[in-house]
């Protein structure tokens, strides 16, 4: 049992320290150097070299800046890669802005929906205090960004660049966080004051008109339709103009969505089950946001099989863990700071959720894996934090970074078995809005 710090207990903790001999030494060198860099295993570089078996010809990376975009630059990613391919033009690029309007115009209003669906309940109520949390918040799963491009299609950088807010998203999400907090506590006072649902609707109506109008102002409004011109690899020149951005994903890419399944190990949770996270839906009747949970072995099983097909891999992951960002290395044992502290911190993955200590806390592509006797030791992964950082923007990760710290993968339905695919056909199990894979 915990007791108070009193002054024998303060000198016992002061004697134990000094009777470390290496106290002094290791005292100077983490103080003056950070921790980082006093654990640093400098032997990383040799086994996260970069070279790989299986790589996959992706080109130049993105930038998602100051933005939680991840989710969406890795959808894109991948698309990308498939029209790069298919039309022989490298390093095309796929408006990102485009997307992130439509998301912050599309999750207002479900935002509303949410609201007006919990008012009964109190604002300190869990499900209410998530809502209110992060109403404005950039961040998104991979079903998110599917569901966006069937509802509104795509169009080219080109078309709707980037802008200041869309590169740097402090400052809008400050301000939508305090208008969706502000318009829900209206929501919330209509419904207790017994108002009609015409006059809640009507009010609704209003909020997302300034939402739409917030967002326009800082993003730009998409253009209705644009023309597609580029040059391919062969200085080959095309052009077809007036398309709207649901007529150019409609007719270059081939891509159906509802073959595609996010493939998740979340071992505080029963396996070989399908879950949803409808708290994490973005569009009001739109994709549901679903995870068949598996075995660990299984996510890199898959992911190597639709790279040995040539199709690159989106993944949710928690980034921040034994990263060096400026290097492009993530391995599990990076930072030695259990041997530099003396201590133990070792927890499993199911443990790390449970806690908070794990998280998916970013997405990125797969675009290259390095077999040995068949098995996988180390991944090439491709970021969207620009070409300064790793090598031109791309990352190695080892082997045992993806099992501890990969939480989802992307792949075609054919790879699955029959008894999984089985598995896909029955309804999903919600789950709420506290757990861990939100």
């Amino acid at each position: 049992m915990a007791s108070a710090l009193t002054k024998e207990k303060i000198s016992s903790l002061r004697d134990q320290f000094k009777q470390n001999k290496e106290a002094s030494i290791l005292t100077r060198t983490v103080t003056k150097n950070g921790i980082h860099a006093a654990s640093y295993d400098n032997t990383a570089a040799t086994r996260l070299n970069r070279t790989f078996s299986i790589e996959l010809d992706t080109g130049k990376v993105t930038n998602q800046k100051h933005s939680g975009r991840c989710w969406e630059f890795s959808m894109l990613n991948t698309l990308r890669h498939a029209f790069a391919k298919k039309y022989h033009v490298k390093d095309f690029q796929l408006s990102q802005n485009y997307l992130f309007f439509w998301d912050k115009i599309e999750r207002a209003n479900i935002f509303y929906q949410n609201i007006e669906r919990t008012a009964q309940k109190p604002i300190n109520d869990r499900e209410v205090e998530f809502f209110l949390n992060t109403p404005g918040q950039d961040g998104g799963q991979w079903a998110m960004a599917a569901g966006l491009i069937e509802k509104y299609g795509l169009m080219p950088a080109s078309a709707m660049p980037e802008s200041y807010n869309t590169n740097k998203t402090d400052e809008f999400a400050e301000v939508m966080d305090k208008k969706l907090r502000k318009d829900a506590l209206a929501i919330r006072k209509l419904i207790a004051n017994g108002a009609t649902k015409e006059k809640i609707e009507a009010s609704e109506n209003e909020m997302l008109a300034e939402v739409y109008r917030i967002t326009a102002y800082s993003f730009g409004e998409p253009p209705k339709k644009f023309d597609l011109e580029y040059r391919d690899d062969n200085k080959k020149y095309h052009r077809e103009a007036k398309l709207t951005a649901k007529e150019f994903y409609n007719k270059y890419f081939d891509k159906n969505f509802d073959n595609y399944v996010v493939v998740t190990n979340s071992p505080d949770k029963p396996l070989n089950r399908l879950y949803s996270l409808p708290c994490e839906n973005n569009i009001l009747k739109g994709r549901t946001v679903e995870f068949l949970n598996v075995g660990m072995k299984l996510l890199a099983d898959l992911s190597i099989q639709q790279l040995k097909d040539g199709e690159t891999v989106w993944f949710g992951n928690d980034v921040l863990q034994q990263l060096d960002r400026q290097a492009g290395f993530l391995d599990s044992n990076l930072y030695q700071t259990e041997e530099l502290f003396s201590i133990n911190t070792k927890m499993t993955k199911a443990e790390r959720l449970l806690t908070g200590e794990g998280q998916v806390s970013h997405a990125m592509t797969l675009t290259g894996v390095d077999l040995i006797n068949k098995q996988p030791t180390k991944w090439k992964v491709e970021n969207s934090w620009g070409d300064k950082i790793g090598k031109d923007g791309y990352f190695v990760m080892s082997q045992d970074w993806f099992e501890n710290f990969v939480y989802e993968v992307v792949v075609h339905k054919k790879y699955l078995s029959k008894e999984l695919q089985e598995i896909l056909k029955h309804p999903a199990e919600e789950l709420p809005v506290w757990d861990p894979l939100h």
